[in-house]
C-alpha cells in the first residue's frame, strides 16, 4: 500500500490529544512544496509552463530533502517573509485547525503551532514523500505535537469537510494545477467563518523568489479566486517582495 493511497497515519502526537487522535485518520492532502530562491546548483532544469491558463507556471521538482532546509529554512529568510506576522494576520485564536498547504520542510509550523494552542491542529501538508518524513521528525525534534504531517496528491485538497478554520499557502499557488477546481472544492473544507491566505511573490523582478515567468499578478490571482468562488476579505501589505490576500467563500457559495 503506498503513502499516497494509505489513509494517513499521526505520525508525531501522542494518543492523549484526542482530537489529534480523531484527525489521525484523515486522507492525506496538500499543494506542491513551496519554490523560494534556489541555488543554481539546485535549480531544476526549468519547466515549461502549461498552456492552461489556470495551470501550474512551474512543476519544480523537491527532491533531496537536505539541500531544501538550506533554502527554506535559511536565517535570513524571515527578514523578507516575516513569518511571525504572517501567522499573526491569519486572526488564529486556539483551538482552531489550520492546514499549511506546501508545508515544505515546515517553516511555518513552530507559529503556527502555538497560534492554535491549546487545542488546536496543524495540518503541515505535502505532496513529496520525504518532506512530509522531514516533517514528521521535525515535529518530534520541535516537540510540537499538535503538526500533523500529511501526505497528498497534488490535484485534490482531501481536507477534512467543514472543519479547517485557516488555508495557508506561501509560495506555492504557482504551482497548482487546475486552480478554478482545486480551490472550488476546497470550499467544502472550510469551517464558518473560514478563511485562505495566499502568499506569494509579486510579478516584477526582485532579489528572491522565482523566475518572473513563474510568478502570477496580484490581480491575476483575485480574479481566479474569484472565479472560484472566492470574495476578497482582507489583505496585508507589509511583505516587501509578496502580496498577502485573504479570501473568504462568496456569499451563497459556501461549501459549492
Amino acid at each position: 500500500m503506498t503513502p499516497r493511497r494509505a489513509v494517513l497515519r499521526f505520525l508525531a502526537a501522542p494518543p492523549a490529544i484526542t482530537l489529534v487522535t480523531a484527525l489521525a485518520v484523515i486522507v492525506a492532502v496538500a499543494a506542491p512544496a513551496a519554490l523560494l530562491p534556489v541555488p543554481a546548483a539546485l535549480a531544476a532544469p526549468p519547466a515549461q509552463p502549461t498552456p492552461g491558463p489556470h495551470d501550474a507556471t512551474s512543476h519544480h521538482s523537491f527532491s533531496g530533502v537536505d539541500q531544501w532546509v538550506k533554502v527554506f529554512d535559511d536565517p535570513k529568510r524571515a527578514d523578507w517573509q516575516k513569518p511571525d506576522e504572517v501567522v499573526k494576520a491569519l486572526g488564529l485564536k486556539p483551538g482552531m485547525i489550520v492546514a499549511d498547504l506546501g508545508a515544505g520542510t515546515g517553516y511555518f509550523e513552530r507559529p503556527l503551532s502555538k497560534a492554535v494552542a491549546p487545542g488546536g491542529i496543524v495540518l503541515a501538508v505535502d505532496t513529496d514523500t520525504d518532506m512530509v518524513r522531514h516533517l514528521a521528525d521535525r515535529t518530534r525534534l520541535e516537540g510540537t505535537t499538535n503538526v500533523i504531517p500529511v501526505l497528498a496528491d497534488p490535484d485534490q485538497p482531501f481536507l477534512p469537510a467543514g472543519r479547517v478554520d485557516r488555508v495557508l499557502i506561501v509560495d506555492t499557488y504557482h504551482h497548482i494545477d487546475d486552480r478554478l477546481h482545486y480551490f472550488g472544492r476546497m470550499k467544502e473544507s472550510m469551517a464558518p467563518g473560514g478563511r485562505v491566505a495566499i502568499v506569494d511573490f509579486h510579478k516584477r523582478p526582485m532579489p528572491v523568489g522565482p523566475p518572473l515567468q513563474h510568478k502570477l499578478p496580484r490581480e491575476f490571482v483575485l480574479d481566479e479566486m474569484k472565479q472560484a468562488g472566492w470574495t476578497l476579505a482582507g489583505e496585508e501589505t507589509f511583505l516587501p517582495y509578496q502580496y498577502l490576500l485573504l479570501f473568504a467563500p462568496a456569499k451563497g457559495r459556501e461549501g459549492t
